[in-house]
């Protein structure tokens, strides 16, 4: 994520026309904690833990893809509307997906318990889901006229760590693995990267 964090002041500093779009996984397993989440509930785990630059929940970062997207505000449609930007970069996913013969959609505003510190347990507007069950998590940050927006895209999930990790029933998610048994997360990075080549 540091990564992210510097391509995004690059970006700035060249004052970058392009978007840059990157895919990277983790290893070991991690959580990342949004800009300004509290770490409380965390005690006496035996994980890493990051800070991300963007806001949101907690995220375990484990069998997933994670993508990060730059651009400039003014190359996004409506993009001084975060929630159009949000739209607009995810729709990108969305339209990778419908390749493969998936169809995702924005999931709706629901009202949940604020103390869920997972993540993919919240549900907005902006965020990709399929059937109803949410399968890409993502968060923005704004800088000089720059959008970064990274999220993870479940590709599985470990459902007996997570509970234990944020002492939360996981539900109302999915995974690529669950959608698409037979392709595997090379194949699907692979494909993933060569449709973004070509937009």
């Amino acid at each position: 994520m540091q990564i992210d964090s510097d391509l995004l002041d690059n970006a700035i500093k060249e004052q970058s026309s392009e978007p840059i779009f990157r895919l990277y996984g983790w290893s070991p397993k991690c959580i990342s904690l949004g800009r300004n989440q509290k770490d409380d509930f965390l005690k006496d785990i035996k994980i890493d833990v990051v800070r991300r630059l963007t806001g949101g929940r907690a995220l375990l970062h484990d069998d997933e893809v994670t993508y990060s997207y730059i651009t400039p505000v003014s190359a996004v449609p409506n993009g001084e509307g975060v929630n159009n930007s949000y739209k607009y970069i995810s729709g990108i996913l969305i339209k990778f997906f419908k390749t493969l013969g998936i169809e995702l959609d924005f999931g709706e505003n629901k009202k949940v318990s604020t103390h869920f510190d997972y993540c993919m347990l919240l549900s907005t507007g902006a965020d990709v889901c399929f059937q109803g069950k949410k399968i890409i998590g993502s968060a923005q940050f704004r800088k000089e006229g720059y959008i970064l927006q990274h999220g993870s895209i479940l590709f599985g999930y470990d459902k007996e760590l997570l509970e234990s990790l944020f002492h939360e029933e996981v539900k109302g998610i999915t995974t690529v693995k669950e959608i698409l048994p037979d392709i595997t997360k090379e194949d699907f990075i692979n494909q993933l990267e060569e449709f973004v080549s070509q937009l």
